[in-house]
């Protein structure tokens, strides 16, 4: 379960890059050090050109010399988080919240498969420290696009030896689901973190698995989607309003700049609350989210504002305050 976060200062030690464009960062907190748990993450305020707002990283790694870890991935259609965080030098000051956990790993189990995706490494990573640490039976499988992206695999590799397993797409690996999940053991846990269309594969392997949901974990970056990041139109006729969402903000951010009252929480995707109804669209409904099943993304009758998007035309739809 998350706590309940508190903010502090802090102030940025040193950045290291550990890939072409994955930086690692090592934050020292002012006050009481609250220890992360596997899975934890930490909010850090940013600014986006005159704006202030918040983004999620995961912890890398137990923390247990008092310096909090993340890493950042800069991206080409950044909504301006990791281009605000690539800009830091040692020395910044920051604005953290303290460790909230959204994935915890759940001890005990008779063995753990892991699987990353590309960024979605750092919170597997510091997974397979923690098992490792208790002597848990485990394995690890890390996806991603060639060696250079091979963020903490190295490391990794030098804990956990021959239970981490590599798949690189340059060489054409992939990742046979159905057979690693038909590997694990019966009470075994299963935990995802990487782009949505690996979440919704390794979701339907479960499913086609038949083994209990509840252990099947998994976390996800809202920036990931089928199609490429564009602007696009929103039109809500019951307001009417019309406004243009930008390639660097979400549709949830845009309504709420508008002035539209929105209900949100998780802002990735995964809580359902910013959901909205969709009454028509010209283009294509990229549902980013975890939130809804295939079955209702194909339906195509609500969308998640936070993440999803549309591509190749515009959307109307209907605001949340609606009238019952």
């Amino acid at each position: 379960m998350s706590k309940q976060v508190e903010w502090r200062k802090a102030i940025l030690r040193s950045v290291r890059d550990l890939t072409p464009d994955i930086r690692l960062f090592e934050i020292v907190p002012e006050g009481e050090f609250v220890a992360p748990t596997p899975g934890s993450h930490i909010n850090v305020g940013v600014q986006i050109g005159e704006r202030a707002d918040v983004r999620s990283y995961s912890v890398v790694g137990p923390c247990a010399d008092g310096l909090y870890r993340i890493a950042v991935k800069r991206l080409p259609d950044s909504r301006g988080g990791s281009l605000y965080m690539w800009s830091l030098a040692p020395g910044a000051q920051l604005s953290i919240s303290t460790p909230g956990n959204h994935f915890d790993l759940s001890l005990g189990r008779p063995e753990y498969l892991l699987l990353a995706g590309g960024i979605g490494i750092t919170p597997i990573y510091t997974m397979a420290l923690a098992l490792a640490h208790a002597g848990a039976n485990f394995r690890v499988l890390y996806a991603c696009r060639g060696r250079q992206d091979m963020a903490l695999a190295d490391d990794m590799r030098a804990q956990v030896g021959d239970r981490l397993q590599m798949f690189l797409d340059e060489e054409g690996a992939r990742v046979d689901l159905d057979a690693e999940i038909a590997r694990l053991v019966p009470g075994g846990e299963f935990y995802v973190c990487g782009p949505i269309g690996m979440l919704e594969a390794a979701k339907r392997a479960w499913q086609r698995s038949g083994r209990p949901v509840d252990q099947l974990r998994f976390e996800t970056f809202g920036n990931s989607g089928r199609f490429a990041t564009e602007a696009f139109k929103v039109k809500i006729p019951r307001l009417g309003m019309e406004l243009e969402v930008p390639p660097n903000k979400t549709m949830l951010e845009a309504l709420e700049a508008a002035g539209v009252s929105m209900i949100s929480d998780c802002r990735r995707g995964e809580c359902g609350l910013c959901a909205l109804y969709i009454i028509e669209t010209t283009g294509t409904v990229d549902h980013r989210d975890v939130f809804f099943s295939d079955e209702e993304k194909t339906e195509n009758r609500k969308l998640c504002t936070c993440v999803s998007r549309v591509a190749g035309g515009d959307i109307t739809i209907d605001t949340a305050d609606r009238a019952a």
